[in-house]
């Protein structure tokens, strides 16, 4: 338990601008997503869906959310540090996945059920990406979580897109972290 725990309590959220040019094997990335796919779900809906660029996939997805982020945003909105930085994220990381949430036709399981299951196969993505020394960022930006995105990535009406998952080996020392204590989040009800 105590490998578990550390784990847990090492994961960080490194984006990609702190990646070095050390690729990330396909076989790993494969190692990762098999263990995202044993989050929990209710109904056994298996929810989640991922879709993995890396090579020259990445630039055409940067391409791709540049001249969207341009199309979602007006002059009061729009931020040229915002467009810059997607472009950079997705030339400095060797892989990123996209992920989605494929909705059961059936309605039968409710979608917050469904999100939250996504939710637990990106946790154990992201836990599986520590244990290998591997640097995770989850994003969610405007474009990353459009339906625009949901179309690229071959999702249905009903499906979502939820973000981009950036992964990369760090270029220096892991990130310290730090939580408040969680008694200051936790009651107990006792009687």
């Amino acid at each position: 338990m105590s490998t578990l725990n550390q784990v847990i309590r090492d994961r960080r959220t490194i984006k990609p601008k702190h990646y070095s040019d050390r690729p990330v094997e396909d076989t790993v990335v494969e190692e990762l997503l098999e263990n995202a796919n044993w989050a929990p779900t209710h109904g056994m809906t298996e929810p989640w869906r991922f879709v993995v660029y890396t090579g020259t996939a990445r630039e055409k997805l940067a391409n791709f959310m540049v001249e969207t982020y341009r199309e979602l945003t007006d002059e009061t909105t729009f931020k040229p540090s915002k467009l810059d930085g997607m472009r950079v994220s997705a030339t400095c990381a060797p892989v990123i996945i996209a992920i989605g949430m494929k909705r059961q036709t059936s309605g039968k399981i409710s979608l917050v059920d469904e999100l939250l299951a996504v939710g637990c196969a990106v946790q154990n993505l992201h836990l599986s990406a520590t244990a290998r020394g591997l640097g995770g960022f989850w994003s969610t930006n405007v474009v990353a979580t459009s339906d625009a995105m949901r179309d690229y990535i071959g999702l249905e009406s009903d499906d979502k897109a939820l973000g981009l998952f950036y992964l990369g080996y760090p270029k220096g020392a892991w990130p310290e972290g730090n939580r408040a204590s969680v008694a200051e989040k936790t009651q107990w009800h006792r009687e």
